[in-house]
């Protein structure tokens, strides 16, 4: 006897989340490492440790994150899945950019490990920006949450609400680079957000497809696979 559909629909969102963290790393090492070569090497110096440093710490929280959203949804449309995977995806490597500079700044890490000690953003500390930095992200973490596991909740409403929480995280990131704007910085936040859309995009494709047919939900507009032909 098998795994019951939902559960082999959480080991697969697990799978394919797992996939698009390793996108997410290697697309930030390969779209930082031209800067090397064109007399910026220092965004190839920290950014690359860095955000490995931001991977390996939402893998475990990701993992069962991903595996309690697969337990509790069906399959969704391929473009749909992509569609919002890639902007999920985004959102993490926008908020998740600016939350490591935030640590770094907060906690002195430039003086305590050598992946901190390349410093953006210095003048962060004690502005504005760097006080309203962590409710403005933990409400649009809050919202982005709610509108992907919360049941009985339309898609419309759904949409609008990551859109709000999605709105926030960039007011977040806004008010940083409004207040101590730096190059270097801008530099691997578009490195960091690209890679994240890229890691995003996978995972929405295997949210989309895992579980396979059974958990293809009543009226749905998916295709189900044709069985395999027998050889003659």
């Amino acid at each position: 006897m098998g795994l019951q559909p939902r559960y082999r629909r959480s080991f697969g969102c697990v799978t394919w989340m797992y996939m698009g963290m390793l996108v997410f790393l290697a697309a930030n090492f390969f779209l930082a490492l031209p800067f090397r070569y064109v007399g910026a090497g220092e965004v190839y110096g920290y950014l690359p440790p860095r955000l490995a440093f931001l991977g390996t710490a939402l893998l475990l929280p990701g993992m069962a994150l991903a595996a309690v959203l697969g337990a509790r949804t069906f399959r969704t449309p391929r473009r749909r899945g992509t569609r919002v995977g890639t902007g999920v995806g985004a959102l993490i490597g926008w908020s998740g950019f600016f939350t490591v500079c935030w640590l770094a700044a907060a906690f002195g890490l430039d003086r305590r490990d050598q992946i901190f000690q390349t410093v953006v953003f210095p003048d962060l500390g004690g502005s504005l920006a760097f006080y309203t930095f962590v409710p403005l992200t933990l409400a649009a973490t809050a919202l982005v949450v709610y509108a992907l596991y919360a049941r009985g909740v339309d898609f419309e409403r759904r949409r609008r609400l990551t859109l709000i929480g999605a709105a926030l995280a960039v007011l977040a990131g806004v008010a940083i680079l409004a207040t101590d704007f730096d190059p270097l910085g801008v530099a691997g936040l578009l490195i960091s957000t690209v890679s994240g859309a890229l890691g995003g995009y996978v995972s929405g494709a295997g949210y989309a497809r895992a579980g396979g047919d059974d958990m293809i939900p009543p009226g749905a507009e998916i295709r189900r696979r044709e069985p395999r032909r027998k050889p003659r």
